[in-house]
């Protein structure tokens, strides 16, 4: 993108004759560090044009570059920073305008915290940040040792000021610990999460004192470090499966079997081992002497770590977000409240679908819970659905208010609460487990025996596409299917989940990580 200094550049302003901008154009941030964007109430703050350049407000005092840092690191590269620690404020500068424009979305619905303080983002007016890096070099090595982690380098260890964000790590292994485990939490979603932050080579998970847990072993410890830095105290799903991160003592793991409770990524040749313990006796007896989670550092709060770094697994977040969906530029001649039902129900429960009266390429969708809805928001947001992008963001709405008794809504309005269809009903369901972003491969399940290949791929040419790839599984009680684009299996999916297949079997389709 055009504007990006060509090497980082880190500043911290305490005065007026410490910091130098070599930048006067009307779009870098000037020497006295105003911005304009700073009068806009925070309500505002997505009404200023997007910009790289982000503007933190209401910072605590005591602040760290590092802290600052956090907040943007899981949404993409951090390339400089400028600290206003008079003013508790700063500007961050993200690689791209669309990490921006994912950051300031993510932090509008929910409210950003560094140590347990809350704190405004918004776009600032200035589209780059030019600093004088050279008259804080404290600032500039935090900044250094981030970049070399996100691109999996090593940090200069010359630097004194480097050494004290990143110090040597006593081992490449975290021990995780996962409190208020509403939902499941598997080895694949612990691999998304912490690979952002470097090559993850062996998990093993396995449940101690009523607790789940995992030791996860980076290739490297800076890795490790950083992943403990920017996820402790975080949370997977929204207000619960909070991340506890702690080194291990031990500085290898010995993985005996790659299945759902250990995997070694280094060994895809070994053995599932149905049924056998996945620690070895030597490695249990360290577990017992590895050091408890509890008195760990406070965390960094980057509130959306764990989603972002999961690759839109889930995202984190506070509780009390609405469960109310705003989904813009729809196709108000093909679209229905059952289609959207069906679409978005497969990321939770809707329970509420009203397409706007007066602005039907609109339409809002209410969630079991907030959670569930920015599951929906993660997958969908940017997803074509007949012929068009979709938009999904939160409400403002806390609930979808139904039309009065006796309005003719003209089918604009349905309440889906006592539907038979919902996924995600029974709590700790495997359908939390199977959440895959929208993919051109489907996946079946409730076929009955007597249908063949040919009247599936028959059954899903019809609902519009093309049938690219099949194959059964299971006995013929499953299958993969595979259309020529995403947006023909998101069409499939809305017309054929559910479809009476005869013999009181009603096809099953969701959307499958797997390929043909």
């Amino acid at each position: 993108m055009d504007g990006i200094a060509t090497d980082v550049a880190v500043g911290v302003k305490r005065g007026s004759d410490e910091l130098n901008l070599y930048s006067t154009s009307p779009n870098s941030v000037t020497a006295n560090g105003n911005d304009s964007s700073k009068k806009l109430r925070v309500e505002d703050r997505m009404e200023s044009p997007p910009s790289r350049v982000l503007h933190i407000r209401k910072l605590p005092s005591e602040v760290s570059e590092t802290e600052v840092i956090a907040l943007g690191l899981p949404f993409g590269k951090v390339t400089n920073i400028l600290m206003l620690k008079g003013k508790n404020q700063a500007f961050l500068e993200l690689g791209t305008e669309e990490a921006a424009v994912t950051m300031v979305n993510y932090y509008t619905a929910v409210t950003p915290q560094v140590r347990n303080v809350p704190v405004f983002i918004q776009f600032s007016n200035h589209k780059e940040l030019k600093t004088d890096s050279a008259l804080n070099q404290r600032a500039q090595a935090v900044l250094q040792a981030v970049s070399a982690v996100q691109e999996g380098g090593s940090p200069n260890s010359d630097t004194s000021a480097l050494d004290s964000v990143l110090a040597q790590a006593p081992s490449p292994v975290l021990r995780i610990i996962i409190d208020n485990m509403f939902y499941p939490v598997t080895l694949d979603v612990l691999q998304q999460i912490f690979s952002k932050f470097g090559t993850v080579m062996k998990i093993i998970t396995f449940t101690k004192n009523n607790q789940f847990q995992a030791l996860l072993q980076f290739s490297e410890p800076v890795n490790a470090q950083q992943a403990r830095l920017s996820l402790d105290g975080q949370n997977i799903y929204n207000s619960c499966c909070t991340l506890r991160i702690d080194f291990s003592k031990l500085v290898n793991l010995n993985v005996k079997y790659n299945n759902d409770k250990s995997r070694d990524y280094t060994r895809p040749e070994l053995p599932a081992g149905d049924g056998q313990p996945s620690l070895d006796p030597a490695m249990a007896a360290a577990l017992n002497k590895d050091s408890s989670l509890l008195g760990a550092i406070s965390p960094l709060s980057a509130a959306a770590a764990a989603a972002a770094a999961a690759g839109r697994v889930a995202l984190s977040g506070h509780s009390g977000c609405s469960g109310v969906l705003l989904v813009s530029n729809l196709n108000e001649e093909m679209v229905t409240p059952q289609s959207l039902f069906t679409l978005f129900g497969v990321y939770g429960d809707a329970q509420r679908v009203k397409i706007l009266y007066n602005k039907k390429d609109s339409a809002l969708i209410q969630m079991s819970d907030g959670n569930q809805a920015q599951l929906a928001m993660s997958h969908l947001n940017g997803q074509k659905m007949f012929g068009k992008i979709i938009r999904v963001t939160l409400s403002k709405h806390q609930t979808v208010q139904l039309p009065r008794e006796g309005l003719d809504d003209q089918g604009l309005t349905k309440d889906f609460t006592n539907s038979p269809l919902h996924r995600f009903k029974k709590p700790g369901s495997k359908n939390f487990q199977n959440i895959f972003p929208p993919s051109a491969t489907l996946h079946l399940s409730n076929v009955p025996e007597d249908v063949t290949e040919e009247d599936l791929r028959q059954l899903f040419s019809n609902a519009g596409g093309t049938v690219k790839a099949f194959k059964f599984f299971q006995g013929h009680k499953m299958a993969l299917l595979q259309m020529s684009t995403v947006e023909e299996a998101i069409q499939a999916l809305m017309d054929l989940h559910n479809y009476d297949m005869g013999s009181n079997h009603h096809l099953k389709v969701s959307f499958s990580k797997s390929t043909i």
